[in-house]
């Protein structure tokens, strides 16, 4: 079935529906559009309804709960599922909206070409068709002037009074008439000839192949509208499988709920560490000042009367029980928390955490000592990170003036110690709280196991630590102001709170760059040389030879076997030991040394 053949003369009607076809596939497009700003604007609302409900900062803490985590976990698949919901937009906009637009572009450029071919076909026609219309009327004007002329001469003729002359014009202008019929004939039958050719040329052949072009893209039209519709499907299918894990994640984070486990981190929360109070004394007044405790009948509490005149202390009523928290003006529980407005935090709390519970008191102590543990061991990386940046200006005063790293060697120090300080002071509370909470021959197990130091721990100390040793002090300022804050002085003069090597919060304190020797005796240890039973990180061959010229480093030969204690921290020094017997420990240049692994 061909429109060519079948619809030869219905050309006005499949203009329209040719137009009618391309305005239904901008109308679908307008739709595929539509369907994208939805689902853009239901990824947005999706992710602001996720943050909207994301935890502040204030509720971090209750977001420890399993119920909480489980919350926040959907809240990301969630988040998830809004981008997915982009994804769907995207792809509809780059792969079905820009191909719609460039098919209707095609199909209007292509069928204004074929309709202005149609267009001068029929114009074609309608000329050939008023040329034979008007040759046919110059061939009936002509035949009847001739007719005229014929019947002018035979009355001329057989009028015997009409001269020879007249006779012989009248046969003449009918000759005249008879040829230029005969003309007008000719013409006719040619424009006749000419028309019919060009009539079946153009319904046969010129108007059969336009109709056909147009069914053509008609068909076109009509197969990608189908793709489209398909295509729109299958972009949304394609992230069925990402929203069926958000879905998966958001089943796995409700699984992990555990209401036992909330009720322990209840437990740990709002604990006090306080006992249930005791039985009410029984005030007898008959007794004259003297209390017997009396039980009475079923109901198995004891009472204590405390004889005439005397009265229940204050301290011993409803302390410690549930509707103790009505009492507003009461500092804590047993008087036992301190009134001193003066240890206010910069955050309104004291810094001593004298108005929590013990067992509260003793978790943000334990939280405290930890904060700054971290910040000790920053600032002691930092300070070792200046002391070797010094010694690099030492050996080559080209690269830098070794008295630019004085002014934040003292800023360091003067850290180091204000930490130290304050961790003594934590330390000094968190053994106050011990002892009112646990026994004191618990207390150091208990802390081991809270902070998780145990056998193998101290594999997470960082290289500098692994660097230290212990040395019992007697809790003096661990640098002096009088001491020099040359490379090896000031490395011998750093103390810090000796972490998973004994106790945590023990109050024993370890010494920088402190060897072996310098506990047997009082002599200044060598710079940069610490004990040398620290396993080596592997070992090293030297590329080139190399001549100590800065304190701190050591010289090799070419070819030279060493091993690796410290790795390079960035600064371009590598800290080798030399092998057995010649024990030597000291720091070369990276550049002239091959690594190898362990």
């Amino acid at each position: 079935m061909s429109w060519g053949t079948e619809l030869w003369d219905q050309y006005d009607n499949l203009s329209f529906h040719t137009q009618k076809g391309i305005d239904f596939l901008e109308r679908y497009g307008h739709f595929i559009r539509d369907r994208c700003l939805i689902e853009m604007e239901y990824a947005g609302k999706l992710r602001r309804l996720v943050k909207n409900y994301q935890p502040k900062k204030k509720e971090e803490e209750e977001y420890q709960y399993s119920t909480c985590k489980a919350f926040k976990a959907m809240l990301c698949e969630v988040n998830d599922l809004a981008g997915q919901h982009e994804v769907i937009a995207e792809n509809l906009q780059s792969d079905v909206i820009r191909e719609i637009n460039y098919l209707v572009k095609d199909i209007k450029e292509e069928r204004k070409k074929l309709l202005q071919d149609s267009a001068k076909y029929v114009a074609m026609i309608n000329n050939q068709v008023a040329s034979l219309e008007r040759s046919r009327k110059n061939y009936e004007k002509a035949f009847k002037e001739a007719e005229r002329a014929l019947d002018n001469f035979q009355r001329a003729d057989a009028d015997l009074n009409l001269s020879r002359a007249e006779v012989e014009k009248q046969r003449m202008n009918m000759a005249i008439k008879n040829q230029h019929c005969e003309e007008s004939k000719n013409e006719y039958a040619n424009q006749l000839q000419k028309t019919n050719e060009l009539q079946s040329q153009h319904y046969k052949a010129l108007m059969p192949e336009v109709f056909r072009q147009l069914q053509e893209l008609d068909e076109k039209r009509i197969r990608n509208v189908r793709h489209f519709m398909a295509h729109s499907a299958d972009v949304e299918r394609n992230v069925f499988p990402i929203i069926n894990k958000c879905l998966d994640g958001i089943i796995n984070a409700a699984n992990q709920v555990n209401e036992k486990q909330d009720t322990i981190l209840v437990i740990e929360r709002y604990k006090s560490g306080f006992e249930p109070p005791g039985d009410f004394p029984f005030d007898d007044l008959s007794r004259g000042g003297e209390s017997t405790p009396l039980i009475l009948p079923g109901s198995g509490n004891t009472y204590v009367s405390s004889g005439v005149g005397a009265h229940r202390s204050e301290s011993m009523t409803v302390k410690g029980t549930m509707s103790a928290g009505k009492l507003k003006k009461r500092v804590g529980l047993f008087a036992i928390f301190s009134s001193n407005k003066n240890n206010l935090s910069s955050s309104g709390d004291k810094d001593d955490y004298s108005e929590l519970p013990p067992n509260q008191r003793r978790k943000k102590i334990l939280q405290k000592l930890d904060e700054m543990q971290a910040k000790l061991h920053q600032e002691i990386a930092a300070k070792d990170g200046l002391m070797k940046m010094k010694g690099v200006y030492e050996s080559n005063p080209a690269l830098g003036d070794p008295m630019s790293t004085e002014g934040q060697l003292n800023e360091c120090s003067q850290r180091i110690d204000k930490l130290n300080s304050d961790i003594a002071k934590y330390q000094g509370l968190l053994q106050e709280v011990e002892c009112n909470v646990s026994p004191a021959g618990t207390r150091k197990h208990e802390l081991t196991e809270h902070n998780g130091i145990g056998n193998g721990s101290t594999n997470n100390l960082s290289n500098h630590n692994n660097r230290i040793i212990t040395s019992l002090t007697d809790g003096r300022a661990p640098l002096g102001e009088d001491e020099s804050l040359s490379r090896s002085a000031s490395d011998s003069s750093v103390s810090i709170p000796a972490v998973g090597i004994n106790n945590r919060y023990s109050g024993e304190t370890v010494s920088l760059g402190a060897s072996r020797n310098s506990l047997a005796n009082d002599e200044d240890p060598p710079p940069y040389y610490d004990i040398h039973d620290l396993p080596p990180l592997g070992t090293c061959t030297a590329l080139y030879a190399f001549e100590a010229t800065s304190e701190g480093s050591i010289p090799m030969f070419d070819g030279e076997q060493l091993l690796i204690i410290e790795q390079d921290q960035g600064d371009g020094w590598t800290r080798v030991r030399r092998q057995p017997p010649n024990v030597e420990e000291g720091f070369v240049p990276t550049s002239y040394i091959s690594i190898h692994s362990s």
